[in-house]
């Protein structure tokens, strides 16, 4: 079993930058892809960023593309994801999530365990 919280959230200005962080707690962890997904009010859950657990590959939504860096510690059991260049439209609760297996992907039910997810505002 995987816990995952989440936290760095906050209100931010557009151009801005914040680093969202996720604490792990598990065997696992080191073995897993991980993710990062967001869900704006009255929208779908979506999909940000992905990373392997060796942190060989990495795999980013369009919109994100050039301005979010996903990162991990298996070490520390976190895994990270420095936004820059923040947009309104990058309002959403961000959750962190544990992917069943190695290659991780695009898809929600693809992962297993999930944080409690963390506010992410950006004004304009």
């Amino acid at each position: 079993q995987v816990q995952l919280v989440e936290s760095g959230g906050g209100l931010v200005q557009a151009g801005g930058s914040l680093r969202l962080s996720c604490a792990a707690s598990g065997r696992t962890f080191s073995r897993r892809g991980m993710g990062w997904f967001r869900q704006a009010p009255g929208k779908e859950r979506e999909f940000v960023a992905t990373i392997t657990p060796n942190s060989d590959r990495t795999y980013y939504a369009d919109p994100v593309k050039g301005r979010f860096t996903i990162s991990r510690d298996n070490a520390k059991s976190t895994v990270s994801l420095q936004m820059n260049s923040l947009k309104p439209e990058d309002t959403a609760v961000y959750y962190c999530a544990a992917h069943r297996g190695v290659v991780p992907g695009r898809l929600r039910l693809e992962y297993d365990y999930w944080g409690q997810g963390t506010q992410v505002t950006v004004s304009s």
